[in-house]
């Protein structure tokens, strides 16, 4: 029997690198099924000042990257990775960049139902695939009822304070650790590793953990 080994991943729904990020572990998992991982996501905001309500897209990546053609070159990597990666992210679709703290709580209640990986796919299908506003809250239910878990309940859940500040705290407290960007994940507790690594990377690092097990 595999030892298993812990697999933590701080990650942003709206953040694309974070979407081919996973895409490539996701390649390499499947390749490998008997990998050691048992994974956990993090919560990591890109935009923790955002308005609850969120923003108009384009008024966001002009202000963010200093116009039009600044956004358009901060993208383009997105876009030629994202392909790479085999995925079509529907930019033109997309209205409004979300305030994602209920996001983060929805994959924060995911996780006790056993559902976190499940929620995290959901959260980057809705937004980058379907161009759905993942700030809102009837969004994040319908979202919950697609992974089977109570919509109902995480609307209500979403009408209070709860996890509220418990994200906020683990958000802050990777901040803490040195962690400034996503994604970034952390093989058993030691090692960061940063970024979208392409499949072949897990792949190596499967097989050294699988032989040192």
């Amino acid at each position: 029997m595999t030892q298993t080994i812990k697999l933590d991943i701080m990650s942003d729904p709206i953040c694309p690198w974070c979407y081919i990020g996973k895409t490539h572990l996701d390649v390499a998992l499947d390749d490998n099924p008997n990998h050691p991982f048992v994974i956990e996501w993090h919560p990591f905001q890109l935009n923790p000042d955002m308005p609850a309500e969120g923003m108009d897209r384009r008024a966001y990546l002009e202000g963010k990257f200093g116009g039009k053609e600044g956004a358009v070159r901060a993208y383009a990597p997105v876009v030629e990775h994202a392909e790479k990666a085999g995925l079509k992210i529907n930019f033109e679709g997309m209205q409004r960049t979300p305030n994602t703290l209920n996001a983060h709580r929805l994959i924060h209640w995911a996780g006790i139902e056993g559902r976190q990986t499940a929620a995290v796919s959901a959260l980057f299908q809705a937004y980058f695939v379907d161009a759905r506003d993942i700030g809102d809250a009837e969004v994040l239910a319908d979202i919950a009822d697609g992974i089977e878990m109570d919509a109902a309940v995480v609307t209500r859940l979403l009408n209070t304070e709860e996890d509220v500040q418990s994200i906020r705290d683990r958000d802050a407290h990777s901040r803490k650790m040195g962690i400034s960007s996503v994604p970034t994940f952390i093989v058993g507790g030691q090692h960061a590793v940063p970024g979208a690594q392409p499949p072949e990377l897990w792949a190596n690092v499967i097989a050294e953990l699988t032989e040192s097990n």
